[in-house]
């Protein structure tokens, strides 16, 4: 299961006891110096309140990733499945633009080259929002105001308007950046996007990470459309659908059987944030309550109906697509 965190990405491979077998990472500041970032992010001092990622970092840190596991002496042909989570941090999520033309070249990769070189040009934004950007907040108030106000919309996506959610970081791009967001395909979150360069295709969003970017209807567990037309134009077709966190979304991708020795059978599962996936890692059920210690101290637990909450997040839950999970701190 490879991971996206705000400093690293890391690999782990277990057998089916779930024993490790293998780990490896790459810390993106001292891995990946060219990209200048601190802590995994470039931010300015004289605009704090923006932070983003370079695209490029999480891709050159994957094809980093996969030759340490090959050093390490992992056979990779042996591996049945692969999922992953990513970034999300309070459900908080940082975003891809995906540039026209990316999806064609993904189905289409050379085996004989890293993904950084060939994936280079293929981002209409080339750095990405993140979880640490609060710039939006006109555009979450105007979020909020389109549907009644912030307890309103909390009923409809559970939450009321955050600035590092990626619905107001679409509105964002799409008010200052009109051209670039034209030019954009598909817009993926982090999860997401790592999830497309293993399936060979930009992979759909996942309920429980796709709960949290203020856009989606969490009791339909669709995009809610008046939500999208107050975003952007035509959002609907830039996200694409939406799955279960557990889908079986095909096999990995020709370019790691090809160049890596995967197996061809070997299955991708749908791609989640950390906070699904510390529920599915905890083995949280009903009548049990979580509490994480970090740079964001949070409690999280499992519903079986949706809450309004105002400080704190309601999320469609990542094993049961009938159920919830609330994020409180």
């Amino acid at each position: 299961m490879p991971a996206y965190s705000c400093v690293s990405l890391k690999a782990v491979i277990v057998d089916n006891d779930l024993r490790i077998i293998h780990q490896a990472s790459v810390v993106f500041d001292t891995d990946l110096p060219e990209f200048r970032t601190h802590g995994g992010v470039v931010q300015s001092r004289m605009t704090p309140t923006i932070a983003t990622v370079p695209t490029l970092l999480w891709v050159k840190s994957l094809d980093i990733l996969m030759d340490r596991l090959l050093v390490a002496g992992v056979d990779f042909s042996k591996i049945a499945a692969i999922s992953g989570t990513a970034q999300q941090h309070g459900s908080q999520h940082g975003s891809v633009y995906w540039q026209n033309g990316a999806d064609d070249k993904l189905r289409h990769l050379d085996a004989g080259q890293f993904l950084h070189q060939q994936l280079s040009t293929y981002f209409s934004i080339t750095n990405s929002p993140i979880w640490m950007d609060s710039s939006t907040t006109k555009e979450c108030r105007e979020l909020e105001e389109s549907v009644g106000g912030p307890e309103e919309l909390a009923k409809i996506t559970g939450s009321r308007a955050y600035e590092r959610f990626t619905g107001p970081q679409i509105a964002k791009i799409y008010q200052t950046k009109p051209e670039l967001y034209l030019n954009t395909e598909r817009i993926s979150l982090i999860s997401s996007f790592l999830c497309s360069l293993f399936l060979g295709k930009i992979a759909p969003i996942d309920v429980s990470d796709g709960s949290g970017m203020n856009l989606m209807d969490i009791k339909s567990k669709t995009w809610h459309q008046s939500l999208l037309n107050t975003v952007a134009p035509d959002l609907a077709g830039k996200l694409g659908d939406i799955v279960p966190s557990y889908a079986n979304l095909g096999p990995v991708c020709s370019y790691f059987t090809d160049r890596w020795t995967f197996n061809p059978e070997c299955k991708i599962i749908a791609f989640t944030g950390d906070n699904p996936a510390s529920l599915i890692g905890m083995g949280l059920t009903e009548g049990w309550i979580a509490v994480s210690l970090g740079t964001s101290d949070t409690l999280f637990l499992w519903l079986n109906e949706p809450k309004v909450v105002l400080e704190g997040h309601i999320l469609c839950n990542p094993l049961n697509i009938n159920s919830y999970m609330a994020l409180l701190w």
